[in-house]
């Protein structure tokens, strides 16, 4: 089925099938902005829109209520925000739990301010798998992509997914600015380290206009300042060019598990 997700949601629309059906909730109950989407096989929910506006859990709940009572029963949050702010997503899992739905939810999830009673609450409420978009294993690259997060926290937030009983899928962006032959090896190390049940690996980051790697790329001699990236373009450090793809291709070799 063809996924409709609202901008930002490629993610979801790469796991559809092919097809032409779908189903769109009622606009009385949608916000203005494109608060939510539903798709055939999954529902896709975008819980917040830009500015900031939070769409009531209450309100999301009823909806997939509503979709689940057509026979649908697996649904997917869009981006890593599920969990921001934690006291959110709890609400929304309280009321799922309270309407009684049979559901399967699919969340990706910021590996920070996560803690037992979330993981509880999404695991009662049929959340059977997360993705953890931690991008590295190494702290110091870590604090280059400006992430609130590091190395240990989204070793435990794994670790409470896994205690939970919720299957968790990692996923690396390898090759930023920055990073080094010594920081990809940490970052590798770190995922077998997790005990994953699968992990995504980028080879080369994706380059956005107005954007720091944007500015490094064109120090670098990557794009021009006149270039507007609508054709996607991928930074990669200079030294690992020639060596971080033979190495990733060797990686995933011996591990069934990494995509």
């Amino acid at each position: 089925m063809t996924v409709l997700a609202g901008a930002g949601s490629a993610s979801a629309q790469s796991s559809s099938g092919g097809g032409s059906s779908a189903i769109v909730l009622p606009a009385s109950g949608r916000n203005n902005q494109g608060g939510s989407v539903v798709v055939a096989e999954q529902l896709v929910l975008r819980t917040t829109t830009r500015p900031y506006n939070s769409v009531p859990p209450e309100s999301i709940a009823q909806w997939v209520e509503q979709v689940a009572a057509c026979g649908f029963r697996n649904f997917c949050t869009v981006d890593n925000t599920f969990n921001i702010p934690a006291s959110y997503a709890k609400s929304l899992c309280r009321e799922i739990i309270r309407r009684g739905l049979d559901v399967n939810l699919w969340c990706i999830v910021y590996p920070k301010w996560v803690d037992r009673e979330l993981v509880e609450l999404m695991a009662r409420a049929g959340c059977h798998e997360v993705s953890l978009g931690f991008e590295s294993g190494s702290d110091c690259v870590l604090t280059r992509f400006h992430k609130r997060f590091r190395a240990g926290e989204v070793r435990s937030t794994a670790g409470m997914f896994r205690e939970a009983g919720i299957r968790r899928t990692g996923f690396l962006m390898l090759g930023g600015p920055g990073e080094t032959r010594a920081t990809v090896e940490e970052s590798l190390a770190f995922a077998d380290s997790l005990d994953l049940d699968s992990l995504k690996i980028a080879v080369g980051i994706r380059i956005y206009p107005e954007t720091d790697l944007a500015a490094a790329a064109v120090t670098e001699g990557m794009i021009t300042p006149e270039d507007d990236l609508l054709r996607p373009t991928f930074y990669m450090a200079a030294e690992l060019k020639d060596w971080l793809p033979p190495r990733i291709a060797a990686y995933k070799a011996s591990r069934s598990w990494v995509m």
